[in-house]
């Protein structure tokens, strides 16, 4: 793992946030589902989109780099709308959640034998959603007790049409997973949730993108959600958004630094759940200036409140970075869901912190943070994280001596440019 000493420098500047990895797996997944052509632009190279790529090209799909400009790719996309041909036996979706979740579902779409691979912690990961389905449907398969790699066997059945019960407590990815392949079968099918529906927004992104490749869903307020079958995948041209799930990072850098920090490439008009970063940080009286693309992050004496991360789990690695900067206390709540994550992000985020001198207690699904002056300098570690990476990067600022970073280069997971922007923004670190 790459170790990077960082100096304790004020960031401030103008950066412009990579395209969300959320809807760029939707739309790669939907291109390569797609009778005839798609074209998706605004992507940028990322171990987990680099997973996904790779998947649906073991289904035959083709996919051609048309653009690279500043590090932003254009694909075409030529797909087979679900006639798929197997190249691969073999997919290996690393350590990435969403290429695994959405993908299993769409296997079962052909009887070919196949092996479902990870990496990591992706291993250990819960598939029990999906392990119901298949037992109740009579589908054959193994597993390493449990865990990956996942082998579904030759010959055996398709995924059939009915209802699907699943708990919504996990996580949507399964949601997702299902919403892609279910359009495909010969019936109509439906989705019944047998527990409140959490990360909502990812759902929402999922239904959107869907409906841009002229794919009906109906959504019962939801508790289920209807889906026709006999449907088809339409090409077209589509451009993924920014981020906000990285915007948390130069946001919290601007609020907890000297120098204000400019973000750009963003639609405010976005269903992305983890928009939500603009107004905790309101809420934390954080001063933010609206732009027509982005937003201004402005040096502010930050207050603590209370956040429910219920539905933007991804923002606390960031989160807990400003809240240990605020006056006050800051109670995190509602995140059992960050313990499966590349990291029990509730445990690795903050014992990071802590060796710095931060005051927080670690409890069984929050965190309770009492606000300190700043940071000492040391050695701290990203857990093979890269949202814990990123968050101990912009803390920096806040260190009275250098941060000695093991395992920096686990950004490459969702942002491999991070440590360039960070340079970009004024950062100083050495190899």
């Amino acid at each position: 793992m790459k170790e990077i000493r960082i100096k304790p420098l004020q960031l401030g500047g103008s950066v412009v946030i990579p395209p969300s990895k959320s809807l760029a797996h939707r739309y790669i997944i939907g291109g390569a589902l797609c009778e005839g052509e798609a074209v998706v632009s605004n992507l940028q190279r990322s171990k987990d989109i680099e997973a996904t790529i790779e998947v649906m090209s073991n289904l035959g799909v083709d996919f051609s780099l048309m653009a690279d400009e500043e590090g932003r790719l254009t694909y075409r996309i030529k797909g087979h709308g679900g006639a798929f041909q197997l190249t691969n036996s073999d997919f290996q979706c690393n350590e990435s959640g969403s290429t695994l979740r959405f993908l299993i579902p769409i296997l079962l779409l052909i009887t070919e034998e196949v092996v479902v691979r990870g990496q990591g912690k992706l291993v250990e990961r819960p598939l029990d959603v999906y392990y119901d389905i298949l037992k109740e449907q009579g589908i054959e398969y193994k597993n390493a007790k449990g865990h990956l790699p996942l082998v579904l066997s030759y010959g055996r059945r398709k995924l059939s049409s009915g209802v699907f019960k699943v708990r919504g407590d996990i996580s949507s990815q399964f949601i997702t997973g299902l919403l892609y392949a279910l359009p495909f079968l010969e019936g109509d099918s439906r989705i019944e949730m047998t527990t409140n529906l959490e990360s909502r927004p990812y759902v929402d992104l999922t239904i959107k993108a869907l409906k841009d490749f002229g794919i009906k869903i109906i959504n019962n307020d939801y508790q289920s959600f209807e889906i026709p079958g006999k449907q088809k995948y339409l090409g077209g041209s589509y451009k993924v958004e920014g981020d906000f799930s990285q915007v948390a990072f130069f946001a919290v850098a601007g609020l907890i630094g000297s120098k204000p920090i400019k973000v750009t490439g963003l639609n405010k008009n976005s269903l992305q759940g983890d928009k939500a970063i603009i107004d905790i940080i309101k809420k934390m009286q954080g001063q933010v200036e609206e732009l027509e693309d982005g937003y201004i992050f402005y040096p502010s004496k930050t207050q603590g409140i209370t956040i429910d991360i219920k539905e933007c789990p991804d923002l606390v690695p960031a989160l807990t970075v400003l809240a240990a900067l605020s006056e006050g206390e800051t109670r995190i709540i509602n995140g059992e869901r960050l313990k499966i994550k590349e990291s029990n992000r509730l445990e690795s985020t903050s014992k990071e912190l802590i060796k710095l001198g931060a005051d927080i207690e670690i409890l069984e699904d929050s965190l309770l943070i009492r606000g300190v002056e700043g940071f000492n300098g040391g050695l701290v570690d990203s857990w093979n994280d890269h949202r814990v990476a990123m968050s101990l990067g912009v803390a920096s600022q806040r260190a009275s001596g250098d941060l000695i970073l093991t395992g920096a280069d686990s950004v490459a997971k969702s942002y491999p440019g991070f440590w360039d922007d960070f340079k970009k923004l004024g950062g100083v670190f050495s190899e």
